[in-house]
């Protein structure tokens, strides 16, 4: 038995439709990095000289230009991860693990409702997604075995390293940014989880695929 099979209510109902929880989830996570990843190259490629090392990555959520594309990514990438992690939930029926994707979606989904021009709350709602996008990844590894263990603690391991970092230099160290700056640090918090969730989706899809495929078929 492996951990996925651990709980049985592995798929969902929906008008009459059986869905497979683990795919949806899969799909759900994969589409939320990829798009997210996709917003913030094209936005800062339409922001005329904008600053990858001195500028936050919030603040294409401010120029007129990327405003409305980047917070809506935002938004998307919150409510995907609520989904995905419910989803997920159903797979493994653990409430502390389903609760840390709903905080990191949360944070997510104000972030992009209160861009950085609003005041304190988006900084606030910010930090709730830095932290558990990165805490979530570290939790899930919990419910994994091997390479996509290591990937997962590896990818919150790194992020939460940054996240400090990025904590010390706003407080008034800006030696902690390091050569990559604020802008850089920022993008070490969340590349390495998006990368993460990219490979955790396929990961997914991947293991309801395996399990389609091992029920037999009527001939």
């Amino acid at each position: 038995m492996t951990q996925f099979e651990t709980r049985e209510q592995t798929t969902l109902s929906i008008g009459g439709l059986a869905l497979d929880s683990r795919k949806l989830a899969g799909t759900f996570f994969l589409v939320l990095a990829a798009q997210f990843m996709t917003v913030i190259m094209l936005a800062a490629a339409m922001v005329p000289g904008y600053d990858f090392r001195g500028a936050a990555i919030s603040d294409l959520g401010v120029f007129p230009e990327t405003a409305l594309l980047f917070n809506t990514s935002l938004v998307l990438v919150g409510v995907l991860n609520l989904a995905g992690g419910y989803l997920f939930y159903r797979t493994h029926g653990k409430r502390w693990l389903v609760a840390i994707f709903a905080l990191a979606g949360v944070g997510a989904v104000g972030a992009g409702l209160f861009p950085l021009d609003t005041g304190g709350l988006h900084g606030l709602f910010a930090l709730l997604a830095f932290l558990f996008f990165n805490v979530q990844a570290l939790g899930t590894a919990t419910r994994l075995r091997g390479a996509m263990r290591a990937l997962s603690v590896l990818a919150g391991g790194v992020g939460l390293v940054f996240v400090v970092l990025m904590a010390l230099g706003d407080a008034g160290n800006a030696a902690a940014f390091g050569p990559i700056g604020h802008g850089g640090t920022e993008r070490m918090i969340v590349y390495p989880v998006m990368l993460w969730l990219v490979a955790f989706g396929g990961y997914l899809l991947a293991k309801s695929e395996s399990a389609e495929a091992s029920i037999p078929h009527a001939a």
